[in-house]
């Protein structure tokens, strides 16, 4: 039997962290992730039109809150994704048009909904799964497929997709839409069953 192949009629896609300070010239760029945008918005486009739920998964660093390697520069004073801040801000083009976050909403651990099966949750460490809502979230839409794709596959993207594996979901990368892949890290990520599709397999894939 096939436990890992994704059933894209039950896929969501989990966007993560493209947020402006981990664009160009933010304070915290990951190289790659600018120019990955286009094919993010085509992928996000593609699950709209499929009409497949999507989460835009964001970072708050807050206090004391923060992942330890981060934690030292936040409560130094370092301004990185912080609330309230443009910095904070997913591009407009990616939600379909400018958006500001309900901070106070995100950090009460709600989702901020932007249409149909369409939403913004924030994490507070690198797994989307971690003290987030989003398993509960993606069960009540029947979703058995995550489709992972964002910024930046080291780090967030793939701790997410190994939680995925936890939860018993069928999890995708989505090779061109997420920044610092590379042949060695999704390797690793196949040795547990991740999938690697392509923008056009996935959209082939919706009909």
């Amino acid at each position: 039997m096939d436990f890992t192949s994704p059933h894209f009629d039950r896929s969501a896609l989990v966007m993560i962290d493209v947020q402006a300070d981990f664009m160009d010239s933010g304070p915290l760029q990951i190289d790659g992730t600018t120019a990955k945008l286009p094919q993010m918005v085509e992928l996000v486009q593609a699950f709209r039109a499929a009409k497949r739920p999507i989460v835009h998964i964001i970072r708050f660093y807050v206090g004391e809150d923060v992942d330890l390697v981060r934690r030292a520069a936040v409560l130094s004073g370092a301004s990185m994704v912080l609330p309230g801040t443009a910095g904070a801000q997913v591009p407009p083009e990616l939600l379909g048009g400018p958006i500001t976050l309900d901070d106070d909403l995100l950090l009460a651990g709600k989702p901020q909904e932007l249409g149909p099966d369409e939403v913004i949750l924030y994490k507070p460490r690198w797994s989307a799964f971690y003290r987030t809502g989003l398993h509960e979230w993606l069960q009540a839409r029947g979703v058995d497929t995550v489709v992972v794709a964002g910024c930046n596959f080291p780090n967030c993207p793939r701790s997410t997709m190994f939680d995925a594996s936890e939860h018993d979901y069928r999890v995708v990368v989505a090779t061109d839409a997420i920044s610092q892949i590379t042949p060695d890290r999704l390797a690793d990520a196949q040795l547990i069953g991740v999938q690697p599709r392509t923008i056009a397999e996935i959209a082939a894939a919706f009909g």
